[in-house]
């Protein structure tokens, strides 16, 4: 049995020194190549743990999540729509009206090989394997929102920054309450989703949104 010595400095690996890593200029396929490696042996871990199997969310979580959720979800609207509106208005809507079939290919693209892989690793792996080194869960939501944000760090957006910062205490906190992969999936598709259809896309780098 790994103790807290090993875990945590694993946690120090594999979520602080390997992002931080990405931001030195060497072969993009040498990062590619230690990040599959990575994400291959959180998949055994979880795999090891019976996480990887789809379970279906406890039905008593489905309405109080998508009460929270919508009313999250027109929060988010107001705010972005307004952001877009008054910084980059030939962007509101411009990939949803211009080009919407490349509109659904980022959706998909996004729903199912983004936001999939990072909750498995962000939320799935992260509780189920530190949750136990930290016994405050709102400053270990607060550690998780800060390390999901640190994933991000080398797209080299401050505006991104924010965004994955305030989306990963939305996550943290919908996981922490509902511990499915599932539910906080939906969650993190919904509200990235509206954020390239809204036109945030180029401002957070998103291939295909310019």
């Amino acid at each position: 049995m790994e103790t807290s010595t090993y875990k945590g400095f694993e946690l120090f690996l594999l979520f602080i020194l390997l992002p931080i890593s990405f931001l030195i200029a060497y072969p993009i396929l040498i990062k590619a190549i230690i990040t599959i490696i990575c994400f291959v042996y959180i998949l055994i871990l979880l795999k090891r743990k019976g996480q990887l199997k789809l379970k279906f969310p406890d039905k008593r979580y489905w309405k109080s999540f998508w009460k929270e959720t919508i009313v999250k979800l027109a929060i988010i609207i107001v705010i972005t729509g307004m952001y877009v509106f008054l910084i980059a208005p030939d962007k509101l809507f411009s990939v949803l009206m211009k080009r919407p079939v490349v509109w659904i290919i980022i959706l998909f693209v996004y729903t199912f090989l983004s936001v999939w892989p990072q909750e498995i690793i962000y939320r799935t792996f992260f509780y189920n394997r530190y949750s136990g080194l930290i016994n405050n869960k709102w400053l270990f939501i607060f550690i998780n929102a800060i390390l999901f944000s640190l994933a991000h760090l080398f797209l080299g957006s401050f505006l991104v920054q924010v965004l994955t910062f305030v989306g990963g205490l939305l996550f943290a906190y919908t996981y922490q309450k509902t511990k499915s992969t599932t539910l906080v999936s939906i969650e993190h598709a919904i509200y990235g989703n509206w954020l390239f259809t809204v036109g945030m896309g180029d401002m957070l780098a998103f291939p295909g949104a310019q």
